[in-house]
């Protein structure tokens, strides 16, 4: 399967991916090579990196998994590991983890000396067609998602499909959620094929997200522009997810669980501002609920959830930024949406 080249790195699948690490590591002279893992992806993942990686690991850092740790204490905690382990400007990190894990290990390899080379070996299916992809690393302010962060390119992201056989389902079907973005903002055909499928795990589908990801990203790697479109969902879905983490009564939800709501959310406001069919709204709705249960929200909880729109990285000058539909594949960015369209917004995924 081809790999799928950015500006300055590839990403690279199964055989190939083998072969890029062990190339990529015998033809540089860096002077000391780390690890970084949580204690999921070190009981599961990392023996099955040791049948592929030939290279020295110098040392192995753990983290404990989960959002509620992606914060600048963990951070400190990897710094001064790098720092005490004699870490220097010619190191390498190697983040085998999910998107948790991939964003704050880019974002410590970004900072840490200044900067020191990393390679993302991406483990969950979000990470693999999302959070890895792009250089976007960072950690949480708090509960509000990703404040903190740097846009920094990794070396390279090495894809092993084989890696998504240790996640529950739950966990694929959050990476499942941004596939499903992927075709509502670029790709129509995409995105009634994964509709359609009862595996959407396999190494071609994959393919296929990152490539769109990619696509964006080389045409605006900044977000200056274009590379909005990748946060269809994600303006309510963030505040969403926020609030669930931070009120310890609600059942936390995971990253795409939050964005699939988010997604039917602003689905809604498509139709009513951008003149989304309400035939396609509707196919949209029913196609995440296939998936995701239903989230109840009082009346008190969404008036929470609104209050955290202004903390959304999008916005600029006081105003609320969005990213719709005008049809399934084709997204607008820098729209701004009445209020009182978002309780109408509510009702509908309600219903």
């Amino acid at each position: 399967m081809d790999s799928v080249k950015s500006q300055s790195y590839e990403v690279h699948i199964n055989e190939l991916a083998k072969a890029a690490l062990n190339q990529h590591v015998a033809n540089r002279t860096y002077s000391k090579i780390f690890l970084l893992v949580d204690e999921n992806t070190k009981k599961y993942c990392l023996p099955v990196l040791k049948e592929i990686f030939d290279g020295p690991v110098d040392s192995i850092l753990e983290i404990q998994s989960g959002e509620e740790n992606k914060h600048i204490q963990t951070c400190l905690q990897i710094w001064e590991d790098l720092s005490n382990l004699d870490g220097d400007r010619k190191s390498l990190l190697i983040n085998l983890g999910g998107g948790v894990l991939t964003d704050m290990g880019g974002f410590v390899a970004s900072t840490f000396k200044r900067g020191i080379d990393f390679i993302n070996i991406p483990t969950t299916l979000l990470a693999m067609v999302d959070a890895s992809i792009g250089g976007k690393t960072g950690v949480d302010l708090g509960s509000l998602k990703n404040q903190i962060g740097v846009i920094n390119q990794p070396q390279m992201v090495l894809i092993f499909p084989e890696f998504l056989k240790t996640l529950d389902p739950r966990q694929i079907k959050s990476g499942y959620a941004e596939m499903l973005k992927h075709g509502l903002i670029q790709d129509e055909v995409y995105w009634q094929d994964l509709i359609k499928k009862s595996n959407f795990t396999d190494a071609s589908c994959i393919q296929r997200s990152i490539a769109i990801k990619n696509e964006v990203v080389l045409q605006d790697p900044t977000e200056q522009g274009l590379r909005k479109i990748l946060n269809f969902g994600h303006t309510l879905g963030h505040a969403i997810e926020s609030y669930c983490l931070e009120n310890h009564d609600r059942k936390t939800l995971l990253h795409g669980e939050a964005i699939a709501i988010g997604m039917i959310l602003e689905g809604y406001l498509s139709h009513e501002l951008r003149g989304l069919s309400k035939l396609s709204l509707d196919e949209i709705k029913k196609s995440f609920l296939r998936f995701f249960d239903k989230v109840d929200f009082t009346d008190e909880d969404i008036d929470s959830i609104l209050q955290l729109l202004k903390y959304d990285k999008k916005n600029s000058h006081g105003n609320v930024n969005f990213v719709l539909l005008q049809a399934i594949g084709e997204a607008v960015i820098d729209i701004e949406v009445p209020e009182e369209l978002f309780q109408k917004a509510f009702a509908y995924y309600k219903e």
